[in-house]
């Protein structure tokens, strides 16, 4: 109850703040989805990874497979923020692979694609150690192409490291960023964050059972994205995935109750589990729980 208290605290004095700014410009925010899967290899639906767009800047939320791909295919689409070589930050909900696959791809593509400033990352305890293992893991190509005949700059592979706590993690002249913890089984530190700019207030829940926080940091947001699973999958009969999934995610059950309470303007379901059954299954579902108005969404959708 305190966090809760002590949350919805530091998000009013965000709001406040950013109300009170003469700095902060008039924006149009933009949420796109670069990755709304899991970790089946399905090639509709690429790994989980987002990303806030603000005034020709984008800010990341998570990087899963084929994340810089879909960057290149959003910037084709018409979303200029989005080109490989201009994405430098992303925040890290937690460390899943699924979430995470795409960070080397991240942090050495744009590079390849002539980035020269480092990518700058945000996320939980461990962060660092993966990166540090990652540069150790591409130490040829580095060598290769920054002393060979691709003559790579020095800089753009770099990647700064903030590993965080919850609160204000992030704030530049378009958006401040707040990390809240939520729910993710036995993760020790698994985050969502929320998005405040001068036109919109964007909630991504990351991977989470449901959470308290997420409620607290929506709170009449603009656009709530959620993750949620079926729980009418095969797999789901069995005790130990029925334990799973209830002790790791969010049933359509319980996101219709979260939602009620959240009262987010739009609802966005993503990191959809479909357990092999339609997705029109798991909509239905979300449908009988909750009234308000809600999309699943699709890679490179735009909200």
């Amino acid at each position: 109850m305190l966090k809760t208290l002590l949350l919805a605290a530091a998000l009013l004095l965000v709001r406040l703040a950013m109300a009170q700014s003469s700095t902060v410009p008039d924006s149009h925010t933009q949420v796109v989805m670069l990755g709304v899967g899991n970790p089946n290899a399905d090639p509709e639906r690429s790994g989980p990874a987002v990303a806030v767009v603000v005034n020709d800047t984008a800010y990341l939320v998570d990087c899963g497979p084929g994340v810089v791909r879909r960057a290149a295919a959003a910037e084709k689409a018409g979303i200029t923020a989005l080109k490989p070589a201009k994405i430098k930050t992303v925040f890290i909900t937690h460390l899943h692979s699924d979430h995470t696959l795409g960070y080397p791809d991240l942090i050495f593509t744009p590079w390849v694609l002539n980035r020269t400033d480092p990518l700058t990352a945000y996320g939980p305890r461990g962060l660092r150690s993966m990166t540090d293992h990652i540069e150790k893991a591409w130490k040829k190509d580095i060598q290769v192409r920054t002393r060979g005949l691709e003559q790579a700059n020095r800089t753009g592979y770099k990647v700064v490291v903030h590993e965080i706590s919850p609160g204000v993690v992030y704030r530049d002249a378009n958006v401040t960023v707040t990390a809240f913890l939520v729910k993710h089984g036995s993760w020790d530190q698994a985050f969502g964050f929320r998005f405040d700019t001068a036109d919109r207030s964007v909630v991504v829940s990351g991977d989470t059972a449901p959470a308290e926080s997420v409620v607290a940091a929506c709170n009449g947001c603009d656009v709530l994205l959620h993750e949620v699973y079926n729980p009418d999958g095969d797999e789901l009969k069995e005790a130990h995935w029925k334990e799973y999934f209830r002790t790791f995610h969010t049933s359509p059950q319980e996101l219709g109750d979260i939602a009620r309470r959240a009262r987010p303007k739009l609802l966005v379901l993503y990191h959809l589990s479909l357990e092999k059954l339609p997705e029109a299954d798991l909509v239905e579902q979300v449908g009988t729980y909750y009234s308000g108005k809600f999309v699943a969404a699709r890679d490179l959708g735009v909200y």
